[in-house]
């Protein structure tokens, strides 16, 4: 029976890309595959066929060959001449689809899966002040983090003893099961439970780590806060979480920064705010004050006739904003303190200004009684 083109049976062009080429086997290795098609005379020469086709065409040289000369440059390796376990090398379902579908099929998997690792990450809170948030700071965290054991290096294995091959898994650190589905045998891979997935069994274990090869240390970390971070930021420090595995590296540290609210500033982005309380009598004539900073009292004259409410801004006395050398602004709201309790003498003082002022209440008042009566007109 005359062979049928190599791109026909892929259904590509003979221009199709090397991904285009895998990706059409799997999807008629899949439609034809045995274990669907158990019984079906037809479908094991379709599958051995399309097989043939891929192991020609998925490696670089073969395919230029048969580009030049056809199906007589590459006579004599087929994947027909080979049954189901030689040509392209691939047995079933777990082998086809190994590298799509990972643990479910298993195949090449185990290999990766139990090569070197990284480490788990390391997750901490840490307070900060008001103004070291604001400023940064630079802080030292202890903290428990997993050590390669001083006595065996890492290996888990007593001095002087080694480590021998897994005989439940051969090495490879994994089992495999078969389980039936509506579409064929699936096989199913799970950590061996001899050797924990390592591939190796100790024969003596370390005194001091028990066989993990790690140890819990204190561990004291250096940590720069910038200036300028705000509550609930997170802090990245690569390569200091959990010790990786074979050799694997280091996880990551984060740490979660809690601001504690300070008794008189408060934020809003980069600006700060307070409030400030003045008499009545700085109120009105106006006076020099002392303002409250984060970076100390500094003097700001208040104007005659200020009201309360009145926000007066001071530049660049907010926060430092991140990676830049700006600083935000602090706005200081006025509260005006109207006198509770006064002598004989404060209340005669008063009256003698309302007299003088030719009204018992002042313009503004009066204005604004004024528009009360026109609404209830």
């Amino acid at each position: 029976m005359e062979k049928r083109d190599y791109y026909e049976v892929l259904g590509v062009s003979k221009d199709a890309s090397e991904q285009e080429i895998k990706k059409a086997y799997r999807k008629m290795a899949m439609k034809f595959h045995p274990d669907k098609n158990q019984g079906d005379k037809e479908s094991e020469e379709k599958f051995k066929e399309v097989n043939e086709a891929y192991e020609i065409l998925s490696d670089a040289q073969k395919r230029r060959t048969y580009d030049q000369f056809g199906h007589a440059g590459v006579s004599g390796g087929g994947f027909g001449q080979g049954g189901f376990s030689g040509g392209a090398g691939f047995g079933g379902f777990e082998d086809i689809f190994g590298d799509m579908f990972g643990d479910i099929f298993g195949g090449s998997r185990g290999a990766r899966r139990n090569g070197p690792s990284k480490g788990s990450d390391i997750r901490i809170r840490m307070e900060l002040k008001f103004e070291e948030a604001a400023f940064g700071v630079e802080k030292e965290i202890s903290l428990q983090r997993e050590e390669e054991c001083d006595v065996c290096h890492g290996s888990g294995a007593k001095p002087g003893t080694s480590t021998r091959t897994c005989g439940t898994c051969g090495g490879s650190g994994e089992i495999k099961q078969t389980t039936r589905t509506p579409f064929g045998n699936m096989m199913n891979v799970a950590q061996c439970p001899s050797c924990h997935g390592s591939g190796t069994v100790i024969e003596s274990k370390c005194d001091k780590c028990h066989g993990v090869g790690k140890i819990k240390k204190a561990k004291k970390i250096s940590v720069k806060i910038p200036a300028g971070v705000d509550d609930g930021a997170t802090i990245k420090m690569s390569g200091e979480g959990q010790l990786g595995a074979k050799g694997g590296p280091r996880g990551d540290l984060y740490i979660l920064l809690e601001v504690i609210p300070h008794k008189l500033f408060q934020r809003d982005g980069y600006n700060v705010y307070i409030e400030m309380p003045i008499t009545f009598v700085q109120a009105a004539l106006g006076d020099e004050v002392e303002v409250p900073t984060l970076d100390g009292k500094v003097k700001y004259k208040i104007p005659e006739g200020t009201q309360t409410g009145t926000i007066f801004r001071l530049r660049g006395k907010g926060i430092m904003h991140l990676r830049s050398s700006q600083r935000g602004d602090q706005l200081v709201k006025i509260n005006v303190e109207v006198p509770r309790k006064l002598t004989d003498s404060q209340k005669d003082i008063l009256k003698e200004f309302a007299k003088q002022s030719g009204e018992d209440i002042n313009q503004q008042s009066k204005n604004f009684f004024d528009k009360v009566k026109d609404i209830f007109k």
